[in-house]
């Protein structure tokens, strides 16, 4: 093969080709030397003195011309086809972007949720205390039936006790006479013996011991007819206090014996309410253990209300006290609330009747908190802190207090001033000291929300 030929315009044009191209080119390369293989064979034997051992170009010896040929070209291709390094353009600093608003710190006066059922303040079963058939029973002795103090409620057959009574009376009658004997049997004995001029005399001649023997017979039989009396009064079943009638045990005809329940009242001048209260949640009304309405601290209003035929109602109560001793189930502590007069009506309907037994929801009114903040749950990270941002557009992370949450806002308390940029939406991968790119927050602002 001619030297020269490397210097050609055609080795020339092969090396710029890629690597496809390249590869065509070898290819037909290849093919060109296969048709001329007689005569460069024998140039190039010629040329290293091979004629002169009298030894023609065979195959082995064209074999190794081929091998030497790919060589030659892959070591080109590979030149050709090494990579370059092209530098690259620098690429510009992707920053987040983020959207911030305003802090505005505020007074807040904070509600505490909780629930409770409807309890009766007093509750009491009545019970027989004498024996007998009932004869008679009020028109309210129905479950849920209102009465007053003092209304009768069962009447016992008195017939009984009203013998009883008058057996009574007739011993105390007795009793009095034998007294008056005494007493004039004593007088006469005290003349006698200040007649015989003695001027002591014995207790027995004068008849105290009859006296007093007679004296202590009139007790018992006053006694006697105190308890007849009041028997009798206790076949008249009374109502201690105003309330309502829970459930009867009794009726009319049926003969109870002393002991047996009659009904299970309770008043109907205040009910209550108890409400379960966490730690963070007492800290928020700040009621201390064993906290009682007259203690100097003011008793926190509490809101009630529960929803009934499709209508919601509110009553209004306060917290009166709050239990001595943590739930151990539950770890919580139970604060009472009290409503008066849960069973008035109005004529218009504004208000129904607080029945025992019924689930409602409560607000307490807390403690008044400075430096609090309403931010959208976004904004909080790890439920400890959130991210403001400095003159440089980079994040600053500040911890703060969780006063309050829901899904959509928490009420948090920082060192936060007024006007610090605030994170209120949420960064991946975020980092104290990234710089991002802040957008105005232009979503309801969060002081507008009314779920908190």
């Amino acid at each position: 093969m001619n030297p020269e030929w490397y210097n050609s315009p055609e080795a020339i044009n092969f090396a710029g080709k890629t690597t496809v191209q390249g590869a065509a080119a070898f290819d037909g390369l290849v093919s060109r030397a296969l048709q001329t293989r007689q005569t460069t064979c024998q140039g190039f034997y010629m040329s290293i003195g091979l004629e002169e051992n009298g030894q023609q170009p065979g195959g082995a010896s064209f074999g190794g011309l081929v091998v030497l040929i790919i060589g030659i070209a892959l070591a080109i291709l590979l030149w050709v086809t090494r990579p370059v390094a092209v530098p690259e353009a620098p690429q510009e600093e992707i920053r987040p972007e983020v959207l911030f608003s305003l802090a505005e710190p505020e007074t807040v006066t904070l509600q505490v949720e909780t629930q409770g059922t409807v309890q009766p303040r007093h509750q009491i079963d009545i019970v027989a205390q004498v024996g007998g058939e009932i004869i008679a029973v009020s028109p309210w002795f129905a479950d849920g039936g209102f009465f007053s103090k003092d209304d009768v409620l069962v009447q016992i057959e008195p017939a009984d006790y009203e013998i009883a009574v008058v057996q009574a009376r007739s011993r105390v009658a007795e009793a009095k006479q034998l007294l008056a004997t005494e007493k004039g049997r004593a007088r006469q004995a005290k003349r006698e013996w200040r007649d015989l001029g003695n001027e002591e005399a014995n207790a027995l001649f004068l008849r105290k011991p009859q006296v007093a023997s007679a004296e202590a017979a009139l007790r018992a039989a006053e006694a006697s007819l105190e308890q007849a009396q009041l028997n009798l009064e206790r076949t008249r079943i009374k109502a201690p206090f105003d309330g309502r009638i829970r459930s009867t045990q009794v009726d009319r005809g049926q003969f109870v014996a002393p002991g047996t329940p009659v009904a299970r009242i309770y008043s109907s001048d205040k009910v209550e309410i108890r409400l379960p209260l966490t730690n963070r949640q007492l800290r928020l009304v700040e009621l201390p253990y064993g906290w009682s309405h007259d203690s100097a601290i003011p008793a926190p209003v509490v809101t009630l209300n529960a929803t009934l035929g499709n209508r919601q109602f509110e009553w209004q109560g306060t917290l009166v006290r709050t239990d001595a001793s943590i739930d151990v189930a539950s770890r919580v502590v139970y604060a009472v609330a009290e409503v008066s007069d849960p069973f008035m009506l109005t004529e218009d309907l504004t208000r129904v009747p607080l029945s025992i037994g019924l689930f409602v929801n409560a607000k307490i009114t807390g403690r008044s908190i400075d430096q609090v903040l309403t931010l959208p749950r976004d904004a909080l990270y790890d439920n400890h802190y959130i991210y403001r941002l400095d003159q440089d557009n980079r994040l600053q992370r500040v911890d703060v207090e969780i006063l309050q949450a829901n899904p959509d806002h928490v009420l948090v308390r920082s060192d936060i001033q007024r006007g610090d940029r605030l994170v209120v939406s949420h960064v991946q991968y975020a980092s104290e000291g990234l710089e991002v790119t802040p957008l105005p927050d232009t979503r309801q602002s969060a002081h507008e929300a009314d779920s908190l």
